[in-house]
């Protein structure tokens, strides 16, 4: 039930406590206008660690030599495929020749009129795998067709080998055979083939032709090797040759070199990253009469250390094996803009001449006893750890300030509307009482005119 005042009886305004109240809640509103400002501060600090963030996570991904570097294979023939690990594989040029294709034992069935209901009677297929081991397959009325042996052959995972029935297009009236075939190629993969021993079929089911399995031979370099598969992981370190084709007498080239693109576009996007953060800091001290300071971060100092530690970092020497060295070297500067300025061009050319000195001034020397000198983007590195370091860190500190000072607000207006919540409530019994009193005052009043007396002299409070 809510009290009203400002009746007759006392002549006050009715919304008397209201603005009494209202008043009160002034140094509120100012505090929550400083909580809004801080809180601003606390969003672009926040924004800010994630820039850097964004730029540590970058130069983490390129930091050693091998994660930097990328690597190109150039092969003059579609005999192969390959395909490089940049960790295992170095730059090189190899000759190769592919003289004949790996493949797998297999056999060719006679031809049938019907795949599904040509009888080939029951009975069993025998074979021996390479490993000495026989295997048979049992062949019931229910499966007594190319399609069902079929079926049964691939029913066994673990069997070796691997059946399908195709239409050769030779014969019109029986143009359907068995084609059964090892899981693996080489000649350690050779199965001994058998008659198919089956009874009572409406045609007799033998081996028409059959092929033995073979390794695949490849020259390197003018040696032949030979090798089990299609598919060499060893013979060119850190490579994977899928052969394609056997091209016996046609040599061709196989060449292992930089990347210098890949590593370029790397390049540019770690500058890109750097770039955000010193955008985000010249964007804050972009400051006019007009720009209210409070709201930004323009002229901080956590803005001018870590703008400072970025500057230091990319015109810090670096030591190579080629003595100190500048990141301007390969192609990145300030400009006058205050952000890097990276000439691709330029950088590129050095790697394309040079990759091993421009790797080391991008990501150190690493030494014989397995220490490290700093490379450019490691002195980068270093700097976005010292300021997003827990607890301690640049930007973590001034963080965890604004935070410290938006807790101690919310303390202040936490205890003031404490404060106006008492005072409220004494106001309104106050007012109450009195509204009382006059209350009982006028009525006085109008029983003393009743019987003709004076009325009291104090008609209103």
């Amino acid at each position: 039930m809510s009290i009203s005042f400002g009746s007759v009886g006392t002549g006050l305004p009715k919304d008397i406590v209201d603005q009494l109240i209202k008043a009160e809640k002034i140094p509120i509103d100012r505090l929550e206008g400083r909580k809004g400002k801080v809180e601003n501060k606390k969003k672009l600090v926040g924004e800010l660690m994630t820039s850097v963030e964004g730029m540590r996570g970058e130069i983490f991904k390129n930091r050693g030599f091998r994660s930097f570097r990328e690597l190109k294979v150039d092969a003059e023939t579609d005999a192969v495929k390959i395909t490089l690990d940049k960790n295992l594989a170095n730059p090189g040029n190899w000759q190769l020749e592919i003289v004949q294709l790996a493949q797998k034992s297999s056999i060719f069935s006679n031809g049938v009129e019907d795949k599904d209901k040509t009888y080939m009677g029951v009975g069993y297929i025998s074979y021996e795998l390479p490993s000495g081991e026989t295997r048979e397959v049992y062949v019931g009325p229910g499966d007594s067709s190319l399609t069902g042996i079929a079926k049964l052959i691939n029913s066994d995972p673990e069997n070796g080998m691997r059946a399908n029935v195709v239409n050769d297009g030779k014969d019109p009236d029986k143009p359907w055979r068995l084609v059964i075939a090892l899981d693996k190629p080489g000649d350690l993969n050779k199965a001994n083939w058998p008659y198919f021993y089956m009874v009572d079929g409406v045609e007799d089911l033998y081996i028409d032709e059959k092929r033995d399995g073979r390794d695949a031979k490849i020259k390197v370099d003018g040696f032949e090797i030979e090798v089990p598969e299609n598919k060499v992981k060893d013979l060119i370190p850190g490579a994977v040759i899928d052969l394609k084709k056997a091209k016996p007498g046609e040599e061709f080239s196989v060449q292992i070199t930089e990347d210098t693109q890949k590593i370029t576009e790397k390049m540019t996007t770690i500058v890109d990253r750097i770039n955000d953060v010193l955008k985000f800091i010249k964007t804050q001290n972009a400051m006019d009469e007009k720009t209210d300071s409070s709201q930004t971060l323009g002229g901080d100092s956590s803005l001018r250390t870590l703008e400072s530690k970025i500057r230091n970092a990319v015109f810090q020497n670096i030591t190579t094996s080629k003595g100190p060295k500048r990141i301007g070297e390969v192609g990145i500067t300030f400009g006058k803009d205050g952000l890097l300025s990276f000439d691709s061009a330029k950088f590129e050319k050095v790697v394309s001449e040079d990759y091993q000195t421009t790797a080391e001034i991008v990501v150190g020397v690493y030494k014989r006893d397995g220490g490290k000198t700093n490379g450019f983007i490691d002195n980068i590195y270093d700097v976005s750890g010292q300021v997003l370091e827990k607890p301690y860190g640049l930007l973590v500190n001034k963080k965890n300030g604004l935070q410290s000072n938006i807790d101690q607000i919310d303390r202040q207006i936490e205890t003031k509307n404490r404060m106006i919540e008492q005072k409220e409530r004494v106001l309104k019994d106050k007012f109450s009482r009195l509204e009382e009193t006059m209350s009982r005052i006028k009525g006085q009043g109008a029983g003393l005119a009743g019987l003709g007396a004076p009325q009291p002299a104090i008609q209103q409070l």
